[in-house]
């Protein structure tokens, strides 16, 4: 292989190219650039989304081997219901149709808003737990089982379901 270069740079030697040949001609050397106008189309400023609402059917439940599964006090994300736990705990079980892991607009551990059931369970709630398959567009109301039998078990239909939006972080100025 080297025998081959050595007969090659012999038999056809590198040529030079003086430095004038590569210089630009006068008239192109003394060309200065000006500016070009550019039309550029003006967008319209997105707005801040709306926050979505959504009408549900909502229902109450206790956590029971009736009404959940095998293991009622631990919900779907890994939370263990509290042992003292009330209407005022705030868990909400929604069905599988509203949560992003099956192409809905919610997720665990999210903040939602309540309202068309009662003055007592109206309010914002956290996403813990997964209704049975066979429900659709449903949410169900951690309760219990003394307040539902004392007036708060119930079905409502055309409940408000509104997502929270991220609350804004306050900085010094």
């Amino acid at each position: 292989m080297s025998i081959a270069l050595f007969l090659l740079t012999f038999l056809f030697p590198p040529h030079t190219v003086s430095s004038s040949a590569l210089a630009l001609p006068s008239t192109v050397a003394t060309l200065s650039p000006r500016p070009v106008a550019i039309a550029l189309p003006v967008l319209p400023l997105k707005k801040a989304p709306k926050t979505v609402s959504y009408r549900v059917t909502a229902t109450t439940y206790w956590p029971e081997v009736g009404q959940t599964d095998d293991n009622p006090m631990e919900t779907a994300d890994g939370s263990i219901i509290p042992r003292r736990h009330s209407s005022k705990t705030r868990w909400l079980a929604v069905s599988r149709d509203l949560l992003s892991k099956w192409g809905g607009p919610f997720k665990y551990g999210e903040k939602v808003r309540v309202s068309g059931m009662s003055d007592d369970l109206d309010g914002v709630y956290i996403i813990h737990d997964t209704m049975n398959r066979r429900h659709h567009h449903c949410v169900d109301v951690l309760v219990n089982e003394r307040e539902c039998k004392s007036g708060m078990e119930g079905r409502w239909s055309g409940i408000q379901l509104k997502k929270l939006g991220p609350e804004p972080v306050w900085q010094a100025g």
